[in-house]
């Protein structure tokens, strides 16, 4: 009898853990919790600054690789700490008056995504600027647990070859791709009957 019941025991985990892992995970990114900086070069200094997220849900399932959702970022909140170099930016570059927002919408994702523990991988998506959307591959290295999840990726945006404005003068050069850093974390991100 007490092997049976061994066995019950057992079984079940094992039919709650398969249950558990073939729930959508969901990233629900909070703009206190998620932080996205950029960073751009110039021959004479590097210029720092940030933007604030708008919204961002994502839904990903670790055992089928499917995913979906979006990461909205506040294009008019651009801080380089400068206020003439953030005007410009946003005057002659960003055109934020016009497009309010920078977009991620991810469609797939290359490598394995554990449902618990980290992970590295490369997420494909789109991204949206100018009213434009672009392909591009993201690394990712992100990490689910069953009362958290992080993630962290660091890219190039070739804004130049996607249409913006290059902001270098006759004086003043600057990269024509521009890298960006997001950080985020989040509560559970599995449904709370998958717990």
């Amino acid at each position: 009898m007490i092997i049976i019941t061994r066995a019950a025991v057992l079984l079940f985990g094992i039919a709650s853990l398969a249950s558990a892992r073939a729930q959508d995970a969901t990233l629900n990114f909070a703009p206190q919790r998620t932080v996205v900086n950029f960073t751009l070069g110039d021959v004479l200094h590097t210029v720092h600054g940030a933007f604030a997220l708008k919204s961002g849900t994502v839904h990903f399932n670790p055992e089928t690789n499917a995913i979906s959702g979006s990461i909205v970022v506040d294009a008019t909140s651009g801080d380089s700490g400068s206020a003439s170099r953030d005007h410009k930016m946003h005057k002659e570059i960003l055109l934020s008056e016009r497009y309010t927002e920078v977009t991620f919408r991810p469609d797939k994702v290359e490598g394995k995504v554990l449902p618990q523990g980290a992970s590295s991988v490369n997420v494909h998506g789109m991204f949206g600027i100018l009213g434009t959307e672009h392909e591009i591959l993201v690394p990712a290295e992100v990490e689910l647990a069953p009362d958290h999840w992080t993630l962290k990726t660091h890219f190039d945006v070739p804004y130049v070859k996607w249409g913006l404005k290059d902001p270098s003068t006759f004086i003043l050069r600057v990269g024509k791709t521009v890298a960006i850093d997001l950080n985020a974390s989040g509560p559970s991100p599995w449904p709370a009957n998958a717990q």
